[in-house]
């Protein structure tokens, strides 16, 4: 049985991808991810194909394990892998609590590293995996901190996989995109005591835009794809400038 798992797939991002992938034809069933079983049931009935929802949440160990039991019971050829899971919040260090800070590290990096080391034995020649990280992974981001530190390590923990892979014949890529509409990152972000550190969300991307975007930019061959023009400046720039400059640009335009 050919599937795709794709994770955070109940709202945002995750569910973009999810629309697209259905409708390839590439795969009999998806399995999609996400906490909240009530939208992976509303996801599952208004997909024209067999989906699987899996009520899980990847910050707990727990859910990994039963992630590997089904793949071990089921024995799929997952030719579709996309870590769409994550979170972010705005603020200083001292604006977020302990569970804050560290429940970022444990979605954004543990959980999408447990989820492609469980998958991977089922993926073979051709299968596409996409590692979803963020335009903040080009660059320290004050007030952003912790969840730009956590897409800098799925940009680089993506691009050595991706080399790592190469073997196997499993097309890798890194999707970085702006802002995006249509999801409910910004409503997560400000529920801090400085949500308001971040007032400019502009100019924001489309979802389902950036996922058709990422499918044709993994069958290119792309290493990372931006999804937009002023996210691929942006990662230039932040190439080419200095940190220090670039994180002054962010503080006035923030």
């Amino acid at each position: 049985m050919k599937i795709a798992i794709i994770t955070g797939a109940s709202s945002g991002f995750g569910k973009a991808f999810a629309e697209k992938i259905a409708e390839t034809g590439e795969v009999d069933e998806l399995w999609v991810i996400a906490r909240r079983a009530e939208r992976l049931a509303r996801l599952a009935s208004e997909l024209k194909i067999a989906v699987r929802p899996l009520a899980l949440d990847l910050g707990d160990s727990r859910s990994i394990k039963e992630l590997e039991r089904l793949l071990q019971e089921e024995k799929p050829n997952v030719r579709y892998l996309v870590n769409a899971a994550g979170f972010g919040k705005f603020g200083n260090y001292n604006d977020l609590t302990r569970k804050e800070s560290l429940g970022m590290i444990d979605v954004n990096v543990r959980a999408l590293v447990a989820v492609t080391l469980a998958v991977l034995p089922y993926m073979s020649r051709g299968s596409r995996l996409f590692e979803i990280g963020s335009s903040s992974a080009f660059q320290p981001l004050p007030g952003f901190n912790i969840y730009a530190a956590t897409k800098a390590f799925v940009l680089s923990y993506t691009r050595a996989l991706r080399w790592e892979l190469r073997g196997r014949g499993i097309h890798v890529t890194a999707v970085c995109p702006h802002w995006l509409r249509g999801t409910e990152f910004f409503k997560v972000a400000i529920d801090t005591s400085n949500g308001i550190l971040v007032k400019h969300w502009w100019p924001a991307l489309d979802a389902a835009l950036v996922a058709n975007w990422a499918l044709l930019g993994n069958k290119l061959g792309l290493a990372v794809v931006t999804g937009g023009p002023h996210t691929f400046i942006h990662r230039l720039a932040a190439k080419l400038l200095p940190s220090w400059l670039i994180k002054g640009i962010w503080r006035l335009i923030r």
